[in-house]
């Protein structure tokens, strides 16, 4: 176990390898290391691998307030920059993808693989707006001193799962996060991208995977069929594969 600090917040990461091209992986929302441990031990022997536990994650320190995902790329290049680590490959899931995608946008990148990626906003419609506005009325009239036994329950039972199992500064930041749309800064994203979705994901839809291949321009995506949006972990020995064929060509 190790851990470095960044601006006086404490982060927690794996190593394996020490030779070949610095890969970083970045895990989803909820998650930590140990979701993408497998891949670090299996590419260690090619590869400097870095598994991060994101602030707020993991055995990191919380961000001292809400984070966006430029915040947490901004974070993720001064990680990068204390190991001298250029050009990386970066191996990303769902919620880690949207950092990702922000690097990339900003900084060199060799390839990325993105699995469940998030980050194209579904079109809202007046459905949304409706639940939306009628969750802060809510909590608005259960502010109110007759009703303020409920307010608990209340939010407790509104969101996301994400949602409410996250509080204080997470919460905020998982607001904050999931109403980004990466979707304009995608064409500009010039990185060779493999993008891994499944076929019954709910989460992240494989639809989102093929606006991503899209509007990238160098994207392909692979869908693994009847599964969903832990499709790269229900299928480890499958995913590590197509890392293998796609990443052989920079294997040390």
């Amino acid at each position: 176990m190790s851990e470095i600090v960044i601006d006086d917040i404490k982060l927690h990461y794996e190593k394996y390898g020490d030779k070949g091209r610095p890969v970083i992986l970045l895990h989803g929302w909820g998650q930590n290391t140990e979701m993408m441990a497998f891949i670090g031990e299996f590419l260690k022997s090619h590869f400097t691998v870095y598994n991060i536990d994101f602030p707020g994650f993991g055995l990191s320190d919380e961000p001292k307030e809400a984070w966006g995902s430029e915040d947490y790329s901004a974070f993720l290049r001064k990680f990068a920059n204390e190991f001298g680590i250029e050009d990386p490959i970066i191996i990303a899931h769902s919620f880690g993808c949207r950092v990702a995608l922000r690097y990339a946008y900003r900084y060199p990148v060799h390839k990325m693989v993105l699995t469940g990626a998030a980050g194209v906003r579904d079109d809202r419609g007046i459905d949304y707006y409706a639940k939306v506005y009628g969750y802060k009325l809510g909590k608005k009239i259960l502010s109110l001193k007759p009703f303020e036994k409920y307010k608990d329950r209340f939010i407790k039972n509104a969101g996301s799962e994400d949602y409410r199992n996250s509080s204080g500064v997470m919460r905020s930041t998982f607001v904050k996060v999931v109403n980004e749309d990466l979707k304009p800064l995608l064409k500009d994203i010039k990185t060779e991208t493999l993008l891994v979705f499944g076929s019954n994901d709910e989460a992240t839809p494989v639809e989102k995977g093929k606006i991503m291949e899209k509007l990238m321009p160098d994207a392909a995506l692979v869908v693994f069929e009847n599964d969903d949006h832990y499709a790269y972990i229900h299928e480890a020995q499958r995913f590590n594969l197509v890392l293998d064929a796609f990443l052989r060509s920079d294997y040390e």
